[in-house]
């Protein structure tokens, strides 16, 4: 490979967040082994710090080294460098010396955010979750519109089975992004694993109001990507409500038209896989019997 396709696919990556571990550390070695870096001007930091992460991902602890210690005297006082010191202690030092570290720079800037949030995962990975929940929210606290955090905080709610607070968390995140189908659908399957069966089906419809306005008919066009598991919660709440009653914690009314929803769900799923295309047709035997078992509805 070329030095100049290893530095494009390497400020591709960076483009778009990729995080492809070995394949930085075999090209950005390349750059490395011929100096080519010092030429990219700017650019070459970024590219020290993608390289130096990547090596810490893989094991490659030297290498690390090599790249944090030339962005440290290019960097002396840097927050964002800092942050990767951390990151680098975390492979090797211990936890309680990393998060002495930590203490550290939060005392000497209680706004450092990333190293805030370094310390909080810090705390979770060992184990420490009330501690992690707790320091979490004081953090969201002050940056309230940090919506990675918010859904790291219900995470760590489920993680712990209070489904209730998880709720609560996401609650924030679809304040802050109502636009967003994905956080909707999760607050869905929370209702949902919450047992608040009115609630998870009314969020499900939410999510298939969001990304099939351009469907016109039931049988029109096969449901894809994300309309397929919201259409999961649609068919798999009605079913529940139909069958059993299901009081909603969130005072959320049951539909009056269930069965038409039901059998609208029912009539989506069946045209979606009943494509031939390789990725709906797995399994779809064993999908189109347990919606005959359903009555068909």
């Amino acid at each position: 490979m070329s030095i100049a396709s290893a530095l494009e696919t390497l400020a591709n990556y960076r483009a778009h967040n990729t995080r492809a571990s070995r394949s930085v550390v075999e090209q950005g070695s390349l750059v490395l082994k011929s100096n080519a870096e010092r030429k990219l001007g700017d650019d070459e930091w970024p590219f020290l710090e993608q390289l130096c992460l990547a090596a810490i991902d893989i094991g490659d602890l030297e290498l690390a080294d090599k790249c944090l210690q030339r962005l440290l005297d290019k960097f002396p006082a840097s927050p964002r460098v800092e942050v990767l010191t951390g990151i680098r202690m975390e492979a090797s030092e211990s936890p309680a010396t990393v998060l002495k570290f930590y203490d550290d720079l939060l005392e000497a800037d209680s706004a450092n955010a990333a190293i805030w949030k370094r310390r909080i995962s810090l705390k979770r990975r060992t184990g420490k979750i009330e501690k992690a929940v707790e320091e979490l929210c004081e953090y969201l606290d002050t940056f309230y519109n940090d919506i990675e955090a918010w859904l790291e905080l219900a995470d760590m709610y489920s993680a712990c089975n209070q489904y209730t607070q998880a709720l609560q968390a996401l609650s924030h995140v679809l304040l802050l992004a109502p636009q967003n189908p994905f956080h909707t659908l999760r607050f869905a399957e929370t209702a949902f694993t919450a047992n608040d069966i009115p609630l998870a089906l009314k969020m499900s419809l939410i999510v298939v109001d969001m990304t099939e306005t351009d469907v016109t008919g039931p049988h029109e066009t096969a449901a894809a990507g994300i309309s397929i598991r919201a259409w999961w919660g649609v068919k798999l709440c009605a079913r529940k409500l139909l069958d059993t009653s299901h009081p909603s914690a969130s005072g959320t009314s049951i539909p009056k038209n269930l069965a038409l929803i039901d059998e609208l769900a029912t009539e989506r799923m069946m045209t979606t896989y009943s494509v031939t295309d390789k990725q709906t047709a797995q399994g779809r035997d064993a999908v189109l019997g347990w919606m005959s078992d359903t009555g068909a509805r």
